[in-house]
């Protein structure tokens, strides 16, 4: 993991354990899952670099929020947040990213600050940090992302029923665990989404995009076939089938549960290179996706990486993370 600065740590964010319900008491807090791309942000003396959750440097793909950044009151600070397209109703949106979008960066955590390691300090006094050095009026395009003290399961209800993805829940007092994903940090899903890896494609009747086949990789490595998606990215047909065309190649890379006979006859195959985010109802009984929908793709992805989420009942949070 590259270091961002000769004086900040790496930008190695903790990641959240998705459960089934969210859990409840005042010993959690509660913040809205966000639609967008995980983004750290170092700050030395008035320059900002941005980095994804891989440790890419993607300055150049967000410079508001780079400018923006570069312009809060601290000599070093490493932020963490995630980068989303506003929409007018206020959710945030993946799929809006790549139209002319208002960009937000939702800073949600502190984790330096002018030569001090906050990821040991409870959740609560990074926040109050962070909202202090944010300001009561950040600088644009920066956002305070606020939370909500116990009540998760109301608040799971009301985040679902503005028709946003989900929460994240964060266990109170716990320290921050660059790269882990453990019980101190879990999250709720309104509705099923994940990301995917593109293992083929089919033209339409009219010679555009018809659908995309969709993979993840199982214990062993193995792609597995997931079920196709028809919708939601004919807005980026275009985009897509030139991509397309610079990976594919003669054999499916699909090792497990690929359908036989006809319906592989107009199906074209691909590298595993490109990765795009699905939402959906359920899982169905055979292991395929029911009623999905293109989110948009997920370059911050590892092809690699990409297995089937699966909630687990909310684990007994370890008494050292309390």
């Amino acid at each position: 993991m590259p270091r961002p600065h000769a004086t900040l740590p790496s930008y190695d964010p903790q990641l959240a354990l998705l459960v089934k319900d969210a859990p409840e008491g005042d010993s959690w807090l509660h913040e809205v899952k966000l639609d967008g791309f995980r983004i750290g942000c170092a700050l030395e003396h008035g320059r900002a670099t941005l980095f994804s959750r891989r440790g890419k440097d993607w300055t150049a793909a967000f410079p508001s929020v780079a400018e923006g950044s570069g312009r809060l009151e601290a000599r070093t600070a490493l932020l963490d947040g995630e980068v989303a397209a506003l929409l007018p109703d206020g959710r945030t949106s993946l799929h809006a990213m790549h139209e002319s979008a208002t960009i937000a960066y939702f800073v949600f955590d502190l984790l330096h600050l002018d030569g001090e390691d906050l990821t040991t300090e409870p959740i609560e006094e990074r926040k109050t940090r962070l909202r202090a050095l944010l300001g009561r009026r950040p600088p644009a395009p920066l956002r305070y992302v606020d939370h909500r003290v116990g009540g998760g399961v109301g608040f799971f209800e009301e985040v679902c029923r503005h028709r946003l993805e989900g929460i994240i829940s964060k266990a109170a007092g716990s320290i921050y665990r660059p790269g882990a994903r453990n019980s101190s940090w879990q999250k709720v899903k309104c509705v099923l989404r994940q990301e995917f890896v593109i293992g083929g494609y089919e033209h339409s009747t009219t010679g555009g995009l018809g659908a995309v086949w969709l993979g993840y990789h199982d214990g062993a490595g193995r792609l597995v076939f997931a079920g196709k998606v028809g919708t939601g990215f004919q807005r980026d047909a275009r985009g897509l089938l030139a991509a397309f065309k610079k990976i594919e190649r003669s054999t499916t890379p699909f090792e497990v549960g690929l359908p036989t006979g006809f319906k592989l006859r107009d199906a074209l195959w691909l590298e595993e290179r490109m990765v795009c985010e699905v939402a959906f109802m359920e899982w169905t009984h055979h292991g395929h996706i029911r009623h999905p929908s293109y989110q948009g793709l997920r370059p911050d992805k590892n092809p690699a990486e990409v297995g089937r989420e699966a909630a687990a009942d909310p684990p007994e949070l370890p008494q050292h993370l309390r």
